[in-house]
């Protein structure tokens, strides 16, 4: 276990964006909220996954919702204590670490408010190693591990604990039902998991790593680098395209931000255009009618100047872009991995081919 920085807020709101693949929730008002803690007096602290005993009780804390109405209403970290301290209240014991859902966007750093608040540590780990828009996505589904209980709550004290539900995808379908009829976005406490669990079928390391990919956009930006280079050469990521954005087409449904944008093609890609289909993150990248990439390989869309993460909700007409691949955490690409979030489980009728293999 070790402090939590005040200087290693930017980086991981930096990382987590970019690791977010277009969803999570822009982590701007977090980033916001957490230094605004620490400027308080508060502070968390970072604990490694084998730090935790076998049996003690992690909280998996995330907001819900689609990631247009989030830059509306803001998450409160208040909201985010009232969902943990009511799945407390539920198991009748108190929980030891809280972590991420998804290192991906904002919910890197809900974790963070909620902890700082209730004086715990957060687990260097997540489910996911990026961000998904479902329940059923996680490395938790792909182990077949308990999906309940669930708890949510929002702004008008509305509070709600799922007791049970008879698969991952109906928990999934039950909450989604609950965020929307609350105004699509809330604050969750995920099914708790056990420290054994967290050990043997979280991600690992996935907080640092995040850290780590900000410093080195940061350090790229300070020294007149290229930090979309930087980002690939650290990641070993792959380029795919270089372009602008020309048309975005987007819809909040079912407590989702669904659509496709299509990004024309600059420099070595002039004359081509990219379209990118999203339902919250980007799933499917295609050129000329042709997949070039496809979730669970993580399609990253940064500015091609800053190496700044870009939005499924903060795309716009004209943005100079460069769109590049990061390889998935290992568990995403098995084949039980990608029942849960290869392309088919969007609803793609495309079967996975990593980037990174071709």
């Amino acid at each position: 276990m070790r402090p939590f920085l005040e200087e290693e807020i930017e980086p991981l709101a930096t990382g987590a964006w970019i690791l977010g693949t277009g969803g999570g929730g822009s982590p701007y008002h977090g980033y916001l909220n957490l230094r605004q803690l620490y400027r308080a007096g508060r502070r968390v602290d970072l604990i490694a996954p084998d730090e935790l005993g076998d049996d003690d009780a992690v909280a998996v804390v995330s907001a819900m919702g689609a990631p247009m109405v989030g830059l509306e209403r803001l998450t409160d970290p208040e909201i985010l204590v009232r969902a943990v301290r009511l799945m407390e209240e539920y198991l009748g014991r108190p929980f030891q670490a809280i972590m991420p859902l998804e290192i991906g966007g904002g919910n890197a750093l809900q974790p963070f408010l909620a902890a700082a608040l209730m004086d715990l540590p957060v687990v260097d780990a997540d489910a996911m190693g990026r961000a998904f828009p479902e329940a059923q996505m996680t490395s938790f589904a792909i182990a077949d591990l308990q999906m309940f209980p669930l708890s949510l709550s929002d702004i008008r004290d509305n509070a709600v604990v799922i007791t049970r539900a008879a698969s991952w995808k109906w928990m999934e379908r039950i909450s989604r039902k609950i965020c929307v009829e609350v105004g699509s976005v809330a604050a969750t406490c995920k099914a708790p998991r056990t420290g054994r669990e967290v050990k043997d079928h979280a991600i690992h390391g996935t907080v640092t790593k995040a850290v780590k990919l900000g410093r080195t956009v940061s350090a790229a930006r300070r020294e007149h680098r290229d930090p979309v280079r930087a980002i690939l050469e650290l990641e070993g990521g792959k380029f795919i395209f270089s372009g602008k954005v020309w048309d975005v087409e987007r819809r909040t449904t079912e407590g989702f931000l669904r659509g496709h944008a299509v990004i024309a093609g600059l420099d070595q890609d002039r004359g081509e255009q990219l379209t990118i289909d999203f339902q919250n993150e980007y799933i499917v990248a295609s050129r000329g009618g042709a997949p070039v990439v496809t979730t669970p390989d993580l399609i990253c869309v940064v500015d091609s100047a800053s190496g700044e993460a870009i939005g499924t909700e903060t795309l716009r007409y004209g943005q100079r872009v460069s769109v590049i691949a990061l390889p998935a955490a290992p568990v995403l690409t098995t084949p039980k991995g990608l029942e849960h979030v290869g392309p088919r489980a969007f609803g793609h009728k495309l079967e996975f081919r990593s980037v990174f293999q071709q």
